[in-house]
C-alpha cells in the first residue's frame, strides 16, 4: 500500500532517495526541468535548494512504499501580496516503474486538500503538451487556459510546447 507523508525537512536520506528518483525519472523522459545529462551531484543540489524552501513556505508530500519513495509533488504558495490566494503546483512526478497506480492521483489531490486548508483558491501549474500528465490533470478537472509553442526542451533536448492549467481547490 503507497502512503503519502508531508516532509517539512529533508534528511540525507531522504535527499539520497529523492535524488535517485529524479534521476530515474528524467532518464524516463520526464520533462521536469532537467535534461538527460542529470547526475548525482545536480540532482542533490536540486533537492538541498527545496529543503531551504520547506521552512519558507513550500510544501513537500512523498509517496512511499515499504521505506521506497516512489513520487512526489510541490506545492509553492505565492508569497506577493497581491496573490496570496494562490500557489503554483511543482514536479509532480512518479517513478516509471510506478506509473499507472494512482499515486500521482493521491499526490496531487492531498495537494488540493491542503491548498483548501491553506486558503488557496486558485491553483496553476504548466507541464508539457501532449503528455501523460496533460491527461492526468484534464482528469482531475483542471481547465487548460493555454499552450506557448518550443518552450521548454524535453531532457533528449527537443523542443516542445508547455501547457498552462488552472484549478480552483475545493470548487
Amino acid at each position: 500500500m503507497v502512503q503519502i507523508s508531508r516532509l517539512n525537512t529533508l534528511g540525507t536520506e531522504d535527499t539520497c532517495a529523492l535524488a535517485h528518483l529524479l534521476i530515474v525519472t528524467v532518464q524516463g523522459g520526464a520533462s521536469i526541468g532537467f535534461m538527460a545529462s542529470l547526475d548525482a551531484h545536480q540532482a542533490d543540489t536540486y533537492w538541498q535548494g527545496v529543503a531551504h524552501e520547506l521552512p519558507l513556505g513550500l510544501h513537500l508530500w512523498v509517496a512511499h512504499r515499504d521505506g521506497a519513495i516512489l513520487g512526489t509533488v510541490q506545492l509553492a504558495p505565492c508569497g506577493k501580496d497581491n496573490g496570496r490566494h494562490r500557489g503554483e503546483v511543482q514536479k509532480l512526478f512518479v517513478h516509471p516503474a510506478a506509473r499507472g497506480l494512482g499515486i500521482a492521483r493521491t499526490l496531487l489531490a492531498t495537494l488540493e486538500e491542503e491548498a483548501c486548508r491553506l486558503g488557496l483558491t486558485l491553483l496553476v501549474l504548466d507541464t508539457e503538451a501532449g503528455s501523460d500528465a496533460e491527461h492526468l490533470y484534464r482528469r482531475q478537472g483542471w481547465q487548460k487556459c493555454g499552450e506557448i509553442p518550443d518552450y521548454a526542451l524535453s531532457p533528449d533536448g527537443r523542443p516542445h510546447a508547455t501547457a498552462y492549467y488552472y484549478k480552483r481547490p475545493g470548487a
